[in-house]
């Protein structure tokens, strides 16, 4: 399958993200504890006890691992009926046994790390392929993507250096202090949108953000009121109006609206390391590594000549893989004094999105309320 090809597959999953294990929907509660998989979906048999964002995630992992999507194993009703998948099905069956299969390898051989995911042999296929390749043994393969835990390299800037070589950047710590805040508008393109939907940002020192796009089915928003975080959109998009962003999924939430205030971030991480460097679009990068309090982790890309930021990548774990998301950061203009990403592309194992900044206004009043846990959709 080509690259193109996995990408639909695994963008197809944002609208029908319910997989192995899924779907009716069963009720929303109203406490502000996160309900688990089990408590929303019907039919969840081996992923119970995890909250729906993360078993939303791993519907994700699995259309990235297969390179199918939802309705390829689940039924095709299921496509514009929630309920639907909850059916079983030979596929959905086989799953469960894979999953089972991987548990043992990872138990036996591994002392229960978790080694061995589907991603292991599928690598976006839907059969694990069985046949050498001549080309991959005497061709350069692409470089791997930065992300992947790191040992820290010889040689290299020290972690210090580089962030404050980006603060410096951006225009120096003085200058991001006095940003308290700020408010945008611009445009918001998900992955199979046709055009792009108007968007508008609140941001408020040292870690508040809100996004809302008036998208044609309905209104999109991501909130992070510095402790908690939601996304709330039109069933559509989520089995859930609003859904609760949990673990290690909130702090890398929480690292990329620290980017938007980043004298914070040395404080936000801890075990610093930096790697060998890398190239990303033929570009030379520093790749510096840190941890989130509960264990997530997080690597950011500094352009090595410039020193800003142009990646970040996270991961959280899920009892099937890791969770991935990436971050592109690029059109850096200066607003009061401080240089800011007008464009940011968040890419994650089931869709994709791309925001762009039109205007902003710093230091401007923001209602409190603008990072309140969002209502549904209407």
């Amino acid at each position: 399958m080509t690259v193109g090809a996995r990408s639909v597959a695994r963008a197809t999953a944002v609208t029908a993200a319910l997989w192995l294990a899924s779907a009716a929907i069963v009720a929303q509660g109203t406490s502000d504890r996160p309900q688990m998989a089990e408590e929303v979906f019907k039919n969840v048999q081996l992923l119970k006890g995890i909250p729906v964002d993360q078993f939303m995630g791993t519907m994700g992992l699995f259309s990235a691992s297969t390179g199918l999507n939802c309705t390829d194993c689940h039924l095709d009703e299921s496509g514009g009926n929630w309920a639907k998948y909850a059916d079983d099905n030979a596929r959905k069956q086989m799953t469960r046994r894979m999953m089972q299969m991987v548990d043992t390898i990872n138990q036996t051989n591994f002392g229960g790390r978790q080694v061995v995911t589907c991603f292991t042999c599928h690598r976006g296929a839907s059969r694990p392929s069985v046949m050498p390749s001549i080309d991959l043994l005497y061709s350069s393969p692409p470089p791997f993507e930065p992300g992947d835990p790191i040992a820290p390299a010889r040689g290299q800037p020290s972690a210090d250096a580089l962030l404050d070589k980006y603060i410096t950047a951006l225009g120096g710590a003085a200058r991001l202090e006095e940003l308290k805040g700020f408010t945008a508008k611009g445009r918001y393109l998900g992955y199979d949108d046709a055009e792009k939907s108007p968007m508008e940002l609140y941001a408020a020192a040292p870690a508040r953000r809100t996004v809302v796009s008036h998208t044609a089915s309905g209104d999109l928003a991501w909130v992070f009121d510095g402790q908690s975080g939601w996304v709330a959109a039109p069933p559509t998009d989520r089995p859930l109006p609003v859904i609760p962003v949990t673990g290690q999924e909130l702090e890398g939430l929480a690292i990329e609206v620290h980017v938007h205030f980043p004298v914070g971030l040395k404080q936000a991480l801890t075990n610093w390391r930096v790697g060998v460097p890398t190239e990303i679009d033929n570009r030379e990068v520093n790749v510096v590594q840190a941890t989130t309090p509960k264990g997530g982790t997080v690597t950011l890309c500094f352009d090595a000549e410039t020193g800003l930021l142009t990646r970040l990548v996270r991961f959280s774990a899920s009892p099937v893989g890791r969770l991935v998301t990436r971050v592109d950061y690029a059109d850096y203009r200066e607003v009061a004094g401080v240089k800011m990403p007008f464009k940011w592309t968040v890419s994650w194992l089931n869709g994709k999105s791309i925001f762009e900044i039109e205007s902003v206004q710093p230091n401007v009043p923001i209602d409190n309320a603008r990072f309140a846990r969002p209502a549904p959709p209407k």
